[in-house]
């Protein structure tokens, strides 16, 4: 019974990081319907930042705090003068465009810091409590779930979130009442560079840092915004908890898949949930009228 709470707790913690992952690929989905698959390598640069402002002298705080701050403008920035300008183009130029950023920012990273591994420190103290969660996956599951808070919060009772929502759900109608679509589109692209940013700090103590941190961890995102309903941001969250308890049981109680094939177990979780219902748990299911 200790083994099983013990893997429940610490698939919460990394569930809780899927879901930051999961929404922030949500976000982008829902206000300009694309999919960012540089997402991941996004979010370790981000770490790479955060973790040369803490070589600095930095405190931890003040340096997580900075590279939000940092990630947000960036990713607003790809936006406006990479995107926007694109607007027009085929969904085929927008993924080359996404595996371009995937590239510029894996070796760009490796250019910079060097592909060698390096400690990521943890503003959590060692130990665990009661030996059921550490101190570390404590800390990330209260950090991340006070982000996903606020996140909701934005979103549902700030006039700016009320129009980023109206945009990502009717341009032409937002438009119409004064919503100006751009900015918000490029909102969009930051609120998903700080949940990704604190994704990839939060991971990176456990995973360690180097430029290919995220690969693995991004398709646990992929899986939770699938479980959950690539349009729906509640469901992204629920995927992603859903994915990291799953990961956890699966690999400690199902012999054949242990630690080897647990990344597969996500790709089989995406697979059944696209056979069941191809919508997500709580994904809308499209109607088109003839």
């Amino acid at each position: 019974m200790d083994l099983f709470l013990q893997l429940v707790l610490s698939g919460l913690a990394t569930g809780c990081i899927y879901a930051c992952l999961a929404l922030a690929v949500v976000t982008i989905h829902t206000t300009s319907g694309q999919v960012n698959f540089a997402q991941g390598e996004m979010a370790m640069f981000s770490a790479y930042i955060a973790w040369s402002l803490i070589d600095l002298g930095l405190p931890y705080w003040l340096a997580f705090i900075l590279t939000l701050a940092v990630s947000f403008l960036g990713a607003a920035m790809i936006q406006i003068f990479l995107l926007r300008p694109m607007a027009q183009a085929s969904i085929l130029s927008h993924v080359i465009v996404f595996l371009g950023l995937f590239t510029i920012f894996n070796s760009t990273a490796g250019w910079i810091w060097s592909f060698t591994i390096k400690p990521f420190p943890s503003p959590f103290p060692e130990g665990s409590v009661m030996g059921l969660i550490g101190f570390h996956e404590l800390g990330v599951l209260g950090v991340v779930l006070v982000l996903l808070a606020a996140v909701y919060a934005f979103l549902n009772f700030t006039p700016v979130g009320l129009a980023m929502r109206a945009a990502a759900e009717n341009p032409t109608s937002a438009r119409l009442v004064g919503i100006r679509v751009g900015r918000m589109l490029a909102l969009g692209w930051g609120l998903a560079a700080v949940m990704g940013a604190a994704a990839g700090m939060m991971i990176a103590p456990v995973v360690y840092l180097e430029p290919n941190m995220m690969a693995g961890i991004l398709l646990y995102g992929f899986a939770a915004a699938v479980v959950g309903g690539i349009d729906s941001p509640a469901g992204a969250v629920a995927g992603g908890i859903l994915v990291g308890v799953i990961e956890n049981l699966a690999g400690a109680y199902l012999p054949f898949i242990g630690n080897e094939l647990k990344l597969s177990t996500a790709l089989l979780v995406i697979v059944i949930v696209l056979l069941v219902k191809p919508s997500g748990l709580f994904g809308r299911t499209a109607v088109n009228r003839v």
